[in-house]
């Protein structure tokens, strides 16, 4: 019996949006969902729950005038694991003001874990929510300019058509889009299926991807395929309690050559690794949520708060609230 969660997806739709930022990925998601039910065992298999989603729920008007009939509205607060932001015809911020709650919802799925791709001018978005300040990103070439001037704290990356920082994901046009969807399909479903859908859309998706992208440090580049999909899923169950012996059966390691193969690939130990990515989403909780302690411990997967703040001191040199102090203070200073 198949007990993996299903993936919940969602594409804002918001007035004069560009159609294909979102029917494209929309249609690669649907071929990979396909292919897992047909390519891979039933206890790898994995349900995409997609949906579209609006402001208020009403319908809305691409820029080639097609309405589209939302499924939900930002109101009902859906819980998401991938939310994909689309492109605006020219100038976006009159459209990017009118959503203070969209920005309100973004805010707390990335807070809760969810991966954010926006593309083009969509990128506006995450820079009005405050999701990208002193990050990179990277948005249409056409907007370089404005978009500097609007978001100085954003660490724009002209050169680059795809940036990721954390849980964040920029792309600058519709064709990287789909370089970067199926990146989230080999995250989801491993490579062959990832593979799988890329002949079926473009035979370069993923040499650019790989070769036209900014990420951030901390994700060392490496062969080993298996200590990759470990990565990929330490990183989607961080907030798990995370036992390492069952991690090595499941993808046919003994403890031993699990723990040898990480340590040659990464330069660090798994439960270093882990630690790292619960400090870094930590950090980012403490600096732009007002969750308390106990919270951002139970989220990340640390049910014993005392144990969580001597890990972050002992990683930083300062206490969790002392960083919240200090990376806030500079956040406000003027």
């Amino acid at each position: 019996m198949n007990t993996n969660p299903e993936i919940r997806i969602h594409f804002l739709l918001c007035e004069r949006m560009l159609a294909t930022s979102s029917t494209l990925p929309m249609e690669m998601l649907l071929a990979a969902e396909s292919a897992v039910y047909t390519m891979l065992p039933i206890d790898q298999r994995r349900h995409l729950n997609i949906k579209t989603i609006t402001l208020t729920g009403d319908p809305i008007s691409t820029r080639t005038g097609i309405r589209w009939q939302p499924d939900q509205s930002i109101g009902e607060r859906p819980a998401s694991d991938l939310i994909y932001i689309p492109g605006l015809w020219r100038n976006p911020r009159p459209i990017v003001q009118q959503h203070n709650e969209t920005l309100r919802w973004l805010q707390e799925q990335y807070q809760n874990g969810a991966i954010i791709s926006a593309v083009g001018t969509g990128c506006c978005f995450l820079a009005e929510a405050g999701l990208l300040d002193n990050k990179a990103a990277t948005t249409h070439w056409h907007y370089f300019d404005q978009f500097q001037k609007d978001y100085p704290q954003v660490q724009l990356k002209r050169q680059y058509f795809i940036t990721q920082a954390g849980n964040l994901y920029c792309a600058a046009s519709v064709n990287s889009l789909a370089d970067l969807t199926v990146h989230f399909i080999q995250r989801f479903f491993g490579k062959t299926i990832a593979s799988h859908v890329e002949r079926h859309f473009s035979h370069e998706i993923r040499k650019a991807y790989e070769s036209s992208g900014f990420f951030e440090a901390g994700e060392n580049a490496h062969p080993d395929e298996e200590i990759t999909q470990i990565q990929i899923w330490l990183q989607d169950n961080y907030f798990r309690d995370i036992v390492f012996p069952p991690i090595a059966e499941r993808f046919g390691m003994s403890v031993r050559t699990f723990n040898r193969r990480f340590k040659n690939a990464l330069g660090k130990t798994p439960l270093d690794y882990l630690q790292e990515i619960r400090i870094n989403i930590a950090k980012d909780l403490l600096k732009t949520s007002n969750l308390s302690i106990n919270e951002i411990a139970d989220k990340i997967g640390y049910q014993d708060t005392a144990y969580f703040s001597t890990l972050f001191k002992r990683k930083l040199a300062i206490t969790p609230n002392a960083y919240r102090e200090t990376v806030r203070a500079k956040l406000f200073r003027t």
